[in-house]
């Protein structure tokens, strides 16, 4: 069964670890052998990038976490029976567009209310959405309303894949932009003359009851010639029972490079959900099968373990400043899966580092973890 960000959320643990363990037999610390390593063009494609912060995302998340004072040594950190490790992953998720359409309507009295065929899973779309055409319209946001859920609306793609806020949103900043071009005529040809962002008293000296505009957007030719990707690095600390194997995540920060940020509040949650499935994936969720019958014996909440608030500690966020023009026209890129993406990773290399021993096998759980044999000798 996929998790969020389906196929990087797994092959991603993969690689990150593999870049630890490749750090480790070089001797080299992990942060500098991804830094020398550092792509300035997408080799895959042989694309140029839209934009790219991953080298503020090393060095913002380092710099905040303290990674500078790190013993490379497995074992090193400790305080009493508990050993202490810190490790780190790079993350990455494709930055995508989706074609979208999104209608705005704006009446007399100065309401607005822009529609759309999407979805709100929690992820904040209503508030983004809003906040779009508030802001392309020059209206308070308490006279916007979305409006969406609903087949009969403009199409729009289903919510996933981290693309609602560019595919979505792009389609909304258009509708409100053709709809403020409608006005703007008006105004030129009326005997008044349009102040600023005076669209109402435009409206009111057409005598105009309502104004709409629809409008929808898809990718551009010139998107296609750049790789458009979510960047993040995240720095992780565990302390691990020496005796019992038992494994806690004490602290995480994540710095995130995910273009233009439109809502701090609600990608920061976005963010801290990635990281605490994170949390999930490496040390707790687990389907179990009953091979005779085919199904599952844990597939309900009491059994199938998901962390608490007792699991979760100190999570911190960073947005690295991005600027990206061309990903799409509000120069933003999705935020759903990039916290959860390099998160386990970064968990399991802390672990490594703590402990000396790899687990591959997820979750690593005290009784995996005590039976896989140190690489080396533990300090």
């Amino acid at each position: 069964m996929d998790m969020r960000a389906p196929g990087a959320a797994s092959g991603v643990y993969a690689l990150e670890c593999a870049m630890d363990e490749l750090a480790f037999q070089l001797g080299m610390d992990p942060l500098e052998l991804r830094t020398r390593n550092h792509a300035e063009r997408d080799q895959a494609e042989n694309k140029p990038f839209g934009s790219k912060e991953l080298r503020a995302c090393y060095e913002q998340g380092a710099e905040r976490f303290g990674w500078r004072r790190r013993d490379p040594r497995p074992g090193s950190m400790r305080e009493g029976h508990t050993l202490i490790g810190w490790g780190m992953a790079t993350g990455v998720w494709e930055a995508m567009q989706e074609p979208a359409s999104a209608k705005a309507v704006l009446t007399a009295d100065g309401n607005l209310t822009v529609s759309a065929a999407t979805a709100d899973i929690g992820t904040g779309t209503y508030t983004v959405m809003t906040q779009v055409a508030a802001d392309t319209l020059g209206l308070p946001l308490k006279d916007v309303t979305f409006t969406l859920g609903d087949s009969s609306l403009p199409d729009a793609p289903v919510e996933g894949g981290s693309f609602t806020v560019s595919s979505v949103g792009s389609a909304v900043k258009a509708a409100c932009e053709r709809l403020r071009g409608k006005l703007v005529r008006r105004a030129r040809g009326s005997r008044g003359s349009l102040s600023g962002d005076q669209l109402l008293e435009v409206m009111r000296r057409s005598r105009l009851a309502t104004m709409e505009a629809q409008a929808s957007v898809e990718p551009t030719g010139k998107r296609e010639r750049y790789s458009h990707y979510s960047h993040s690095t995240i720095f992780a600390e565990v302390q691990v029972d020496d005796d019992f194997g038992t494994v806690r995540v004490t602290r995480v920060v994540s710095a995130v490079a995910g273009g233009r940020i439109i809502n701090p509040k609600t990608a920061r949650s976005q963010i801290l959900g990635g990281v605490v499935w994170g949390i999930g994936m490496a040390l707790e969720e687990e389907s179990l099968l009953d091979e005779r019958l085919g199904r599952f014996m844990n597939h309900n909440l009491a059994d199938y373990h998901v962390p608490v608030n007792a699991d979760v500690q100190d999570l911190d966020v960073i947005f690295v400043e991005e600027r990206d023009d061309i990903v799409n026209p509000l120069g933003a890129k999705g935020l759903g899966e990039i916290g959860l993406v390099g998160t386990a990773a970064a968990i399991a290399n802390a672990v490594f580092h703590a402990t000396g021993r790899r687990v591959r096998d997820l979750p690593i759980t005290p009784d995996r973890l005590l039976a896989t044999p140190p690489a080396i000798p533990i300090v």
